[in-house]
């Protein structure tokens, strides 16, 4: 079957094959069975329904779908809703934290079949059994990109033989969190971790998403919370929390694009810890 997957915005996830777009339907179509509308964010959901009515029209079948309709995930297909590299080998997660829809979406964590790629988008791959984590990295080394570990590694889960992994495949990037007070804790020993294990801070490949915006947060605060991710180890980057429409005030947006770039956080960092002294 011939399908088309829809989505309401490109992103760098987004696959960019024939089949996949982000507008109306061209006015000649390709060989098509039916059309797959793939919805990540409830803010987008408007979008979603907009492009949804107009590819109707061409008579295909229709289907929406996605994290936004807040319903568990199947077996993962590589390169059908998610660019060909990206990979997820396991969903769901047994943390219930406020801000995250994983656990109520996709319930406790379980270990999917393991398919090919190098960029890992797993909910927590490291709250998964030793024998798939060791499986997960044995299928790394068979790419021939370099590893990314996007979808985050918990840094209180973090255990020396993970960092013996990590090191034996030289990931370009791995992101950790520090979304709560009761995370930085862990960082900082995670940090510890990695750089006994050989995995230097200068390389900047361990990041940190920090959570930003959040209600009765601020900037000064948010800005503290980045710069102590650098001082446990971790190149910073800010997550902006959007609710389920999306909303965020603009002086927000600015200050999370100051702390999305490397060359301008690098920057920041340099004044912000010159400030102390």
């Amino acid at each position: 079957m011939k399908i088309a997957r829809l989505f309401p915005r490109r992103t760098t996830a987004t696959p960019d094959d024939a089949l996949a777009f982000t507008t109306s339907p061209p006015k000649t179509l390709p060989d098509i069975d039916e059309v797959h509308v793939s919805v990540t964010f409830t803010y987008d959901m408007e979008r979603a329904e907009q492009l949804a009515e107009a590819w109707h029209k061409t008579g295909l079948p229709v289907l929406m779908g996605g994290a936004a309709f807040n319903q568990p995930s199947g077996e993962f297909m590589p390169g059908r809703y998610l660019k060909q590299g990206y990979v997820i080998t396991s969903r769901g997660c047994d943390n219930h934290c406020w801000f995250c829809s994983v656990p109520n979406r996709e319930g406790g964590l379980r270990e999917l079949e393991i398919k090919d790629g190098f960029n890992i988008l797993d909910d927590n791959l490291l709250a998964c059994s030793e024998k798939h984590i060791r499986e997960v990295f044995e299928m790394l080394k068979r790419q021939p990109e370099t590893p990314v570990f996007t979808g985050g590694l918990e840094a209180k889960l973090l255990k020396s033989w993970h960092v013996d992994l990590l090191r034996a495949v030289k990931p370009k990037r791995m992101y950790f969190a520090y979304d709560t007070p009761d995370d930085y804790d862990p960082l900082v020993q995670a940090g510890i971790l990695l750089r006994e294990g050989g995995i230097s801070k200068a390389s900047q490949s361990a990041r940190c998403y920090v959570l930003i915006g959040y209600g009765g947060d601020t900037m000064e605060n948010a800005e503290k919370r980045l710069c102590d991710a650098w001082a446990a180890g971790f190149f910073p980057f800010a997550m902006l929390y959007r609710d389920k429409k999306g909303d965020v005030r603009e002086d927000w947006k600015q200050f999370q694009r100051l702390w999305a770039r490397p060359q301008i956080i690098n920057q920041k960092l340099k004044e912000g810890f010159n400030a102390k002294l």
